[in-house]
């Protein structure tokens, strides 16, 4: 069953045919854009086409197209994908942005590095565990991380330790991945959020297991039986490991179709989807793409999860071929390095704004940062935990900056109880602060 539109069947003949009797130029432009996305057949049947070809015989030319480009990526389960032009582009842009040899640290100002890594940490264990179904709101969440709250609920516990699983694979991402590094990966991933404990890192024992479309509920998908795990998991860590294979594919690509397996194995009762994104990310890590850390990838997947869910289905109905999982996945990155372009960016412009409140001489950038926080917000509150938490800083560093400000006449103290202390602007900063504003 399938809630999408089977592609039309083509027979050999057709496919000799279009091999003897190759496509017009304008057609063949016209297929080279279709492949830039690698569009399926239910937006290709309404595309404009040149007089006399109908859309089966466009549907045709792409995939031949396709199907002369085809790489077998596992062999035993018949899953094949198409390389593209515009997938070699990217991984090449790629090369040059996110790491190894070209990648340049200097897109993370040094001052900060720290505190842009873990908000993006931050930031991927959250949503990766909403496209789950996590509930919770990601200040909450991001509270909840930043203050080490215990975790209320199965949404707040599946984000933390989503975030336990990313800080681990960051520390390990130079060990080479076994079956029971695996188990371990989804028991950190998993533990206290699944209906049956025993489920967390551990393989699945039966074949009650189907994908279903989240909205309708179809079954979408059916894994392969269970006894086959033990090989594929084998074969998994293989292909994650090895450094010199036969076929040589793009590591990006590779790490996207370790995604993908993991999907269509469902080696889990629950937990694959995270899993899958976990190991993609550490993959990426093992093969030096360090600016991964600080992309949100499940952020860009989160807000097109219809997408992402169709690249699955159209991979399934259209011969297994992933390349429409792969063109998805390689958009996502590209997205979420646009993304992390334009947070930096306004990251550097509001330091700067701060910076006008150094006028005030006798304080430092965190204090300018402060104060900057309590111009945009007259009616916050903040706590030395906060302060730590915002720019990593030690208790007694924050500490000090407060009372720093405190003694300037800023910002005042007040006693939430008889230990807890916080901070607010106070009735002099409008007259301190003011002159500066102009």
């Amino acid at each position: 069953m399938s809630s999408i539109e089977n592609p039309p069947k083509i027979d050999n003949k057709k496919i000799l045919d279009s091999l003897v009797n190759p496509p017009s130029e304008e057609i063949a432009v016209l297929i080279d854009k279709l492949n830039e996305d690698y569009e399926y057949w239910d937006s290709i049947k309404y595309k404009k086409r040149p007089k006399g070809c109908s859309a089966e015989q466009l549907w045709t030319y792409v995939k031949v197209s396709r199907i002369k480009s085809w790489v077998r990526v596992w062999e035993k389960y018949g899953i094949v994908m198409g390389i593209t032009n515009q997938m070699q582009r990217m991984c090449h842009e790629f090369d040059m942005n996110f790491g190894g040899f070209w990648g340049t640290s200097s897109i993370i100002p040094g001052d900060n590095k720290e505190r842009y890594l873990n908000s993006s940490l931050m930031e991927e264990a959250i949503f990766s565990s909403q496209i789950e179904g996590a509930s919770t709101t990601r200040q909450v969440a991001k509270d909840m991380l930043r203050k080490k709250i215990t975790p209320k609920g199965k949404s707040q516990q599946m984000i933390a330790n989503n975030y336990q699983t990313i800080q681990f694979v960051v520390q390990n991402q130079d060990i080479p991945l076994t079956g029971e590094l695996l188990l371990q990966i989804h028991r950190l991933m998993t533990e206290g959020t699944l209906d049956n404990p025993e489920d967390a890192g551990r393989f699945r024992i039966s074949d009650d297991v189907v994908v279903e479309d989240g909205i309708t509920h179809e079954v979408v998908h059916y894994p392969p039986t269970h006894t086959e795990l033990p090989e594929f998991v084998k074969d998994l860590c293989k292909f994650f490991n090895e450094e010199k294979p036969k076929v040589f594919i793009h590591p990006i690509i590779r790490g996207i179709i370790i995604h993908f397996m993991i999907a269509y194995m469902h080696p889990f009762t629950d937990g694959n989807g995270r899993t899958a994104r976990a190991l993609f990310y550490w993959y990426m890590l093992k093969q030096k793409y360090w600016l991964t850390e600080y992309l949100s990838i499940s952020r860009v997947i989160a807000k097109s999860k219809k997408a992402y869910e169709k690249s699955f289905l159209y991979s399934e109905a259209d011969d297994s071929d992933i390349g429409y999982f792969v063109a998805y996945n390689l958009r996502v990155l590209n997205l979420a390095f646009k993304q992390l372009q334009g947070y930096l960016k306004r990251k550097q412009e509001e330091k700067k704004a701060a910076n006008a409140f150094l006028q005030l001489g006798n304080i430092n950038d965190r204090q300018a940062q402060i104060v900057k926080l309590f111009v945009d917000n007259p009616k916050e509150v903040i706590t030395v935990k906060d302060i730590q938490n915002k720019f990593f800083i030690s208790a007694t560093t924050a500490k000090g900056d407060i009372m720093g400000l405190v003694k300037r006449g800023l910002i005042e103290e007040f006693a939430f109880n008889k230990v807890k202390k916080g901070y607010v602007r106070s009735n002099s900063f409008e007259d301190v602060v003011k002159p500066l504003l102009k």
